[in-house]
């Protein structure tokens, strides 16, 4: 399965720290409201324009007893492309950090997940409004049998791999086309245990084979039936074999993790070709003038997608207002006390701001291997010393909501009858001493057999709410006659440190797909693996039981009623305190033309530049 797809079905595979605790993004729907009706005008005249583009999605019976087939000529979201779109122009956007490398299938920042969906298409798309169809993109059609086992797909003709230079051989690389083998290939990358793939790997362990048929077709065959099959086959994006295995023998998947070289760049086959990778400055994507997508009217009008490393948020603000950068996420004392100038109004020529919610949550994670954490008294304890409304109200200036499971907040899967855990310093000593803490020598600090309550939060240098949050949450805990120690370090050592299980607690934050399925952070399986995503080990047999069921189960009531089981036991046990899910806020130039906003947010490929159009 494709990094886009993963982005869509699955609640964690990118660490979004940044994205969640302040740099996120979009819209506010109340002030656009008459823009988008006339928005919905102008898409009805374009809709005649492009009719020939369009005849639909068929599902027919008719070819083979017992077989779902579906087959279009469109391709996935054509519609929302202004016809009459200047091409030209760039949009430059702000990110916070720098990353270790591009190779999307190793590095689970999502930064490097955001670069890569530009550069790389998938077998289907969601459509943007209606996110549980699925529309063509590299596929041409796909049949699934009755049994939901086997998929079998044709990819389109012509979809070129971008041209590039392999920077070990120094081998130039022109016009390759997609076939059904790097298809193949990709599943074969996933699956290898040598390769550090372990989250994605999660998510294809019932997936059987893929059968090459021949150059355009293949199947796609599941040991057992799992819910999210569908997501996963179409959401299949293809590898390029001719960069990562330009070698003879099988692939070797220590040597993918170690291809420095290789793994700086990207070769993708969709709309935005990798230009370059300037360390600590910019990361620079140019449209593909090759891209498949032309011919079905799906070419991105603007020319480049820039992302300009700028750590600060105070100098992102001031890069946006000067022109340097086009786009950036606000933190929210930014949108509260920053964006009321005359350059934000709903009629400026200069600004917007967008706000909607995020699917995402942030988080607090114990260690559950260490002693001190393995009594779930402690663990609740320890969240009713959390301040969460004092942290929305003071730190998110009530941009938020607080939130008490695994699932997104708006979604059927989360149980909105449970209560957060309020906050209680006197429950929470109640909980400690039945879990056997006291302050046996007076010197006002918990102990437990000869050891003092203590421990060390991990936290990212320099980040804006982490700063003002951590010390409030420190002050609470000191309280109650625990001690807080705060260790900030550079992302970098925060996410190596994560992989390793080396740390005591961490502040951190995960992004949510569609659909949701717990296996990747929550099954036991995954708690001691190397850089998984259940880096707090949390193992639990019922929750193991119940992450299975829901993985089994098409039903969707059913599976709705085992989630609400699952986040009933996590509220239970607390291995994680579960902070906020905040609102998206996104500061963006008033030039950009045809923006809109959709559950997954701004869609930048069908954005153009104003700005071009006067040049004209």
């Amino acid at each position: 399965m494709g990094r886009n797809a993963y982005q869509n079905i699955i609640l964690s595979v990118f660490f979004v720290v940044f994205a969640i605790f302040a740099l996120v993004q979009i819209r506010n729907v109340d002030l656009m409201r008459l823009r988008l009706e006339k928005l919905a005008e102008e898409l009805k005249t374009i809709e005649g324009k492009i009719s020939n583009l369009q005849t639909g999605t068929v599902i027919s019976n008719a070819t083979s007893p017992g077989l779902e087939k579906k087959s279009s000529a469109k391709i996935a979201n054509v519609e929302f492309y202004d016809a009459n779109a200047v091409a030209g122009g760039k949009i430059t956007s702000a990110v916070s950090s720098e990353t270790k490398n591009m190779n999307s299938l190793v590095n689970n920042e999502a930064f490097v997940s955001t670069v890569y969906s530009y550069a790389m298409d998938a077998l289907t798309e969601r459509n943007l409004e209606k996110p549980e169809v699925f529309e063509p993109k590299i596929a041409e059609n796909w049949e699934l049998s009755e049994d939901k086992l086997t998929y079998t797909v044709r990819i389109r003709k012509g979809v070129i791999w971008h041209d590039f230079k392999d920077p070990v051989s120094g081998k130039e690389w022109k016009d390759v086309e997609v076939t059904a083998d790097d298809f193949a290939f990709y599943v074969e990358v996933v699956k290898n245990e040598d390769a550090d793939c372990a989250p994605l790997r999660s998510y294809l362990q019932d997936l059987d084979r893929i059968e090459v048929i021949d150059k355009y077709s293949f199947k796609v065959v599941w040991r057992k039936k799992y819910f999210l099959s569908e997501s996963i086959t179409l959401g299949l994006e293809p590898l390029p074999r001719h960069l990562y295995h330009d070698y003879e023998g099988p692939f070797d998947g220590k040597k993918f993790n170690e291809d420095h070289e290789r793994n700086r760049i990207i070769v993708g086959c969709g709309p935005y070709r990798f230009d370059r990778w300037e360390k600590g400055q910019r990361v620079v994507m140019k449209k593909w003038g090759k891209y498949y997508g032309k011919e079905y009217g799906v070419m991105p009008p603007l020319d480049e997608i820039v992302f300009e490393v700028i750590k600060h948020p105070n100098t992102q603000l001031q890069a946006l207002k000067s022109g340097k950068i086009d786009r950036m996420g606000f933190t929210p004392d930014q949108w509260v006390n920053n964006t009321g100038g005359p350059e934000f109004e709903e009629n400026s020529d200069l600004l917007k701001k967008y706000k909607y919610p995020s699917r995402s949550y942030s988080y607090i994670g114990y260690n559950l291997r260490m002693p001190l954490f393995s009594d779930k008294r402690v663990r609740r304890a320890l969240t009713h010393l959390i301040d969460r409304e004092r942290i929305l109200k003071e730190i998110y200036n009530g941009l938020g909501r607080i939130c008490s499971g695994p699932f997104f907040i708006d979604s059927p899967y989360y149980d909105s009858k449970i209560v957060p855990y309020e906050f209680s310093p006197s429950k929470a000593k109640s909980l400690l001493g039945e879990a056997g803490w006291k302050d046996s020598n007076g010197d006002g600090i918990l102990d437990k057999d000869g050891k003092k309550f203590e421990f060390t939060i991990l936290s990212v240098a320099d980040h804006p709410i982490q700063m003002k949050m951590l010390p409030l949450i420190k002050e609470d805990m000191a309280s109650a006659g625990i001690v807080m120690k705060i260790s900030p370090v550079e992302w970098s050592v925060y996410v190596q440190r994560l992989e390793n299980k080396n740390f005591e607690v961490c502040v951190l934050g995960w992004a949510m797909g569609f659909e949701s399925d717990p296996y990747q952070i929550w099954h036991s399986s995954e708690s001691e693996k190397a850089a998984s995503s259940n880096h707090c080990g949390f193992v639990n047999p019922e929750a193991d039981e119940l992450i299975m069921k829901i993985r089994d189960c098409f039903d969707l009531d059913e599976r709705i009623a085992l989630c609400h089981r699952f986040h009933r036991l996590l509220h239970d046990e607390q291995p994680y305190t579960f902070l906020i899910t905040p609102f998206s806020l996104l500061g963006q130039s008033a030039r950009y033309r045809n923006v809109r906003v959709f559950s997954s947010g701004i869609e930048t490929r069908t954005i153009w530049d104003g700005k071009q159009m006067r040049s004209q």
